[in-house]
C-alpha cells in the first residue's frame, strides 16, 4: 500500500496509531473520477493543507470526511476503528466548517453561538462572549446577523473554534474574507490545536507559516488517463 505524500519541513515521530486515517479512499462527482486509493495518516499535532487545482476534489474530500458526502469508496477510520463502528464517538471529535459559514441570520451572533453549545456541550455565558471577542465580534453580540458583513459572518462561524472540544478540525477556506489581524489570530489558534494533540485538515489559497504544516496534493491521486486501444482507421 502506497503512503500518503505527506511533506512536512520537520521530522516527525508520529505514535504507533493514527488520530485519522484513510485506506485507499477514491471519489468521484457527476460521473467523473476525482481523486482514487487515496492514503493518509494523521497523527496528533498535524495541521494538513489538502492542495490541489479547482475541480481536483478538496471540498468533496473534506465534505467526504465530515459524513456530509456518502459517495466514497475506501475506510476512513478514527484512532484505528472505522468511522461507521464509532460514530458517536467520531462525531463529537469532529468540527466542520465550510464554504458557507452556517449562520442563521435571523438570529444574532450570541443566539448563534448558544445553539452551536447546547448541542456541542455545555458551555458558560462567558465563554460565549469570549468567543465573540477572540474573533472581534465584541458589541456586536445581539445584532441580527442579517445586518453583518461577509467578514462577519465568518467570524461568527469561526468563534465555534474558540468554543471546541473537537479534537479533529476539517476546514474549507476559513480565511475567506478575514482580514490579515483576523487571520493572523486564527492561525495561533491552529498552532495552539495542534500542540493540545488535535488534527486540523484544511484548505486555503493563504500562505500559511504552521512549523508542523503539512502537505497532501490531490493530484498525487488522480486516476489514470483513459487509453483508447484502438487502430487508427486508415480507410
Amino acid at each position: 500500500m502506497t503512503e500518503s505524500p505527506l511533506t512536512s519541513p520537520e521530522a516527525f515521530s508520529p505514535p504507533s496509531t493514527p488520530l485519522l486515517a484513510l485506506r485507499q479512499v477514491s471519489c468521484e462527482r457527476d460521473e467523473r473520477q476525482l481523486f482514487t486509493q487515496l492514503n493518509l495518516r494523521a497523527y496528533p499535532g498535524d495541521v494538513i493543507q489538502i492542495v490541489g487545482p479547482n475541480g481536483s476534489g478538496k471540498t468533496t474530500l473534506l465534505r467526504a470526511l465530515a459524513g456530509i458526502n456518502k459517495d466514497y469508496t475506501g475506510d476512513v477510520l478514527w484512532a484505528g476503528r472505522l468511522v461507521t463502528e464509532v460514530a458517536w464517538e467520531y462525531s463529537h471529535n469532529l468540527l466542520y466548517i465550510g464554504h458557507l459559514p452556517g449562520i442563521k441570520k435571523a438570529l444574532s451572533p450570541l443566539e448563534n453561538l448558544r445553539w452551536y453549545a447546547a448541542i456541542s456541550g455545555h458551555q458558560t455565558r462567558a465563554t460565549l462572549y469570549a468567543a465573540l471577542e477572540a474573533v472581534g465580534l465584541y458589541g456586536y453580540e445581539d445584532t441580527p446577523c442579517y445586518q453583518l458583513s461577509a467578514g462577519q459572518l465568518r467570524r461568527v462561524a469561526l468563534a465555534r473554534l474558540y468554543l471546541s472540544q473537537a479534537r479533529l478540525w476539517i476546514l474549507d477556506e476559513p480565511f475567506t474574507a478575514i482580514d490579515k489581524r483576523g487571520a493572523a489570530q486564527l492561525e495561533t489558534l491552529f498552532a495552539h490545536h495542534a500542540e493540545q494533540g488535535g488534527v486540523i485538515l484544511l484548505t486555503s489559497h493563504q500562505d500559511l507559516a504552521l512549523p508542523s504544516l503539512k502537505y497532501l496534493n490531490l493530484l498525487d491521486y488522480q486516476p489514470a488517463p483513459v487509453v483508447d486501444n484502438l487502430e487508427p482507421d486508415h480507410g
